[in-house]
């Protein structure tokens, strides 16, 4: 009997040996690609400002539709939150910036600037003091102070929130093999294993533990370890309100693109989309009342922050016209279907095994292939190729051809994938 527990437990040993290897890699990584601040003086953010002022009206003429009262916003931040649908919005813009030209801030070597380190200006791509951007929008751990250097003084800040229950299980689902901790979690529901006693399996100092508590305020720059009724919680939330004009709720992403049209003044053309990152259904996870109630307690903060801007979303759609709100989805949803038939073989996402075309593979977790992706259309319409290809690249795939040489996500993926 001591000679079995005695295999099974070498058995168990060996099979860490990957998962540490790849945990130290991935150290490495990040130590070598850890960058150092980069004072600007006032002086050099005022010539930022005034560079691009000079040539936004430029761009404007270029984009601007005579029948609108209003003329189409080119400065954006956009606050890329995890597991929240945010790489579809991401999509939209880079279609966005890539069709009128705009100028990205973008990461360098990899996919995120330096997540999970707060955001610096010197983790951009070919930065340099003074240097402006049109749009930012990739992974980062939220720094205002860092971002504001980046953009002119116009520039529209949004992001986007999602349940926080749902958005537990997502991103346990996820991230859950890249946190060492978890690897103790014993039987086949190891995420309700995981709720039943979570302090047993976390801890706020351990690799990667941040995807599992509060991931949105630790997204945003915030202490995702406060306790339930901490009052640090509320004063993040009043912190982010000052910062965004704009927070689109997940669970109502064609009302969320409706509103963030009418505050970017764009067109319905330019909203238009195809659901990227997206999970195959047999991989959710379904939490009963007991499980859910418990994950919200988890995650209270978030809780919280989602709960204050659900009210100020419904506030803007009561204000914007819930009828003109309905007729405004029907058309998206529309010409999403449009969209739908003429780009994408069958009409309807595929597994991922059965995508034929690599560079429409989307990145894939840990130890399994369950994000979906799209064929496109053989016998599409020449016209319509160009715009049907991109909405269906994914992300890795759409930052190599805007030019960024991401070889630490490279890297990392073909380790992810060969030893494991």
């Amino acid at each position: 009997m001591s000679r079995s527990k005695g295999f099974n437990c070498a058995a168990a040993v060996r099979g860490l040996i990957p998962w540490v290897l790849i945990a130290n890699i991935m150290l490495v990584l990040y130590c070598l690609t850890a960058t150092s601040p980069v004072i600007i003086s006032p002086t050099q953010e005022e010539m930022c400002r005034l560079s691009m002022e000079q040539t936004s009206p430029n761009v404007l003429n270029e984009i601007s539709n005579s029948k609108q009262k209003c003329s189409p916003k080119v400065n954006i931040m956009f606050m890329k939150t995890h597991k929240t649908a945010s790489s579809t919005i991401l999509n939209i813009l880079f279609r966005f910036g890539e069709k009128h030209q705009l100028k990205f801030a973008l990461p360098d070597r990899r996919n995120d600037f330096c997540y999970p380190q707060p955001f610096l200006c010197s983790q951009v791509k070919d930065y340099r003091p003074g240097k402006c951007f049109n749009i930012v929008c990739n992974h980062m751990r939220f720094n205002y102070e860092e971002v504001t250097k980046l953009l002119p003084s116009d520039a529209v800040y949004i992001t986007i929130l999602r349940d926080p229950v749902d958005l537990f299980e997502s991103a346990f689902h996820y991230y859950h093999r890249a946190v060492p901790f978890t690897w103790r979690i014993r039987g086949e529901n190891k995420l309700t294993e995981f709720l039943n006693n979570p302090k047993a399996f976390y801890s706020p100092e351990a690799f990667n533990s941040f995807y599992l508590k509060n991931l949105l305020f630790f997204d945003f720059g915030l202490d995702n370890n406060l306790e339930v009724n901490d009052p640090h919680v509320m004063e993040g939330i009043r912190y982010l309100s000052k910062r965004f004009q704009l927070v689109l709720i997940a669970e109502y992403f064609e009302e969320s693109l409706i509103l963030l049209k009418d505050l970017l003044c764009w067109s319905m053309e330019d909203i238009l989309y195809f659901k990227l990152n997206a999970r195959r259904t047999s991989c959710v996870s379904r939490l009963d009342s007991e499980m859910r109630t418990k994950a919200l307690q988890w995650n209270w903060a978030d809780w919280k922050l989602y709960e204050h801007f659900n009210v100020t979303f419904w506030e803007r759609v009561k204000a914007y016209g819930r009828q003109r709100m309905e007729q405004e989805v029907n058309e998206l949803r529309r010409r999403n279907a449009e969209m739908s038939a003429n780009c994408i073989e069958g009409g309807y996402a595929v597994e991922a095994q059965k995508i034929k075309d690599t560079h429409f593979q989307p990145w894939q977790p840990i130890g399994e292939k369950s994000i979906m992706g799209y064929n496109l259309r053989k016998d599409i319409d020449p016209k319509s190729s160009t715009i049907c290809a991109k909405m269906l690249t994914p992300e890795i795939q759409y930052l190599s051809e805007l030019g960024v040489n991401l070889w630490v996500t490279r890297l990392w993926g073909w380790l992810k994938d060969s030893i494991l």
